[in-house]
């Protein structure tokens, strides 16, 4: 069998993409300048059901926008899970808030709601919830939870483009949703994120932040309403967005395919969970990910080294975000602490072929094997 490097992702570009970024540097100046923006946040809009979508710079710089037009600030509180990328968190720090880290579930990897309202507080302004790896949130518990005491539910959809949460697409069923479109997503424009709401008024606040606070319908020129950030996306960066949207149905299909094939080649083991896909849902699975029983004593180190031996990339869970030493430590978050020590990302590009996955297969039988 090949030992031909594996990847754990990369991006899924053709001549499609690259003749519309070409379109774009030879001809999106002047009045054109925006004209591959507007047709990608309209795709974008169509795709996922929503009635607003503004493209970014980054899905980071989407929740900030965010969060800044809910009028979140100095000393507010919002909760989410303690097992997550930073990029979910520091835009709260932006603001002075304070990010809340309570546990995750212990199948979807996802905030638990329990916890949630366990944790609110008068100063609590809003619940984030992320959908990690594509696995969807408790979203009708959540909902009801901000429901009941007036605070806005928001979605951080950076890792859940084609996820749906009973015919709804993630992103489109809190106060606003975001995501990403970095080069390790199933849709990218190298780098970049999306805006998405159905509720006008928010809709427009973030418009004007994302261009230094410039509002619509403003007819002085170079004049600042209020003072906003700086969270455009390019023009040539939507030229490729719109490409991958015309591709999109496939590009999630490809994803789906992969962790099917994954979940087949591995069926004849245990010891093990992956991302689950519970009734009413459907996951994206933008990241296969393997979780082992704790009875199996794989652990997280051991799995890197086996996978750097065999020449394949693999990424590591996420670290609790309380683990890290701008935060304090919230040693109670069991799941959170515990599940990413042994726990791994495979290898999930478009391209990954049937020998690749199955080399990946192997990898995991064996640390099962080797405890």
């Amino acid at each position: 069998m090949s030992n031909t490097k594996i990847y754990y992702t990369k991006p899924s570009i053709t001549e499609l993409e690259v003749g519309y970024a070409t379109d774009a540097a030879r001809n999106g100046w002047g009045d054109k300048c925006y004209e591959y923006i507007e047709k990608f946040e309209a795709k974008f809009k169509e795709f996922t059901g929503s009635k607003y979508a503004i493209a970014t710079s980054s899905c980071t710089g989407a929740i900030h926008m965010g969060l800044a037009a809910l009028g979140i600030g100095l000393d507010d509180e919002v909760i989410l899970a303690d097992t997550n990328w930073i990029a979910s968190a520091a835009p709260i720090t932006y603001l002075g808030a304070k990010p809340i880290f309570v546990d995750i579930l212990p199948d979807t990897w996802c905030v638990d709601p329990a916890r949630v309202e366990d944790a609110i507080t008068d100063k609590t302004k809003a619940i984030l919830a992320v959908h990690i790896y594509g696995n969807l949130c408790e979203m009708d518990k959540l909902l009801a939870i901000g429901d009941k005491y007036g605070i806005p539910v928001i979605e951080d959809a950076a890792e859940a483009i084609g996820s749906y949460w009973h015919d709804h697409h993630a992103g489109t069923l809190g106060q606003f949703g975001t995501f990403s479109f970095h080069g390790t997503k199933t849709l990218t424009t190298g780098e970049g994120g999306m805006f998405i709401t159905n509720n006008p008024e928010l809709h427009e606040k973030v418009l004007a932040l994302s261009n230094h606070g410039r509002a619509k319908g403003q007819v002085k020129q170079f004049w600042p309403d209020d003072i906003g950030f700086k969270y455009k996306m390019s023009n040539i960066q939507a030229a490729i967005g719109c490409g991958q949207m015309e591709r999109i149905d496939d590009l999630v299909s490809r994803k789906r395919q992969i962790f099917q094939a994954y979940q087949a080649g591995l069926r004849d083991i245990s010891g093990f969970s992956m991302n689950p896909e519970k009734k009413g849902t459907i996951n994206g699975y933008w990241m296969p990910t393997v979780v082992f029983e704790k009875s199996t004593g794989v652990v997280r180190e051991k799995l890197q080294v086996l996978f750097s031996k065999k020449n394949v990339d693999a990424r590591g869970f996420f670290y609790p975000l309380s683990s890290l030493p701008m935060f304090d430590d919230r040693l109670g978050n069991l799941n959170s602490w515990d599940i990413p020590n042994r726990a791994i990302n495979l290898p999930s590009y478009h391209d990954l072929t049937e020998r690749e996955i199955e080399r990946v297969g192997l990898i995991i039988k064996s640390s099962l094997i080797k405890g």
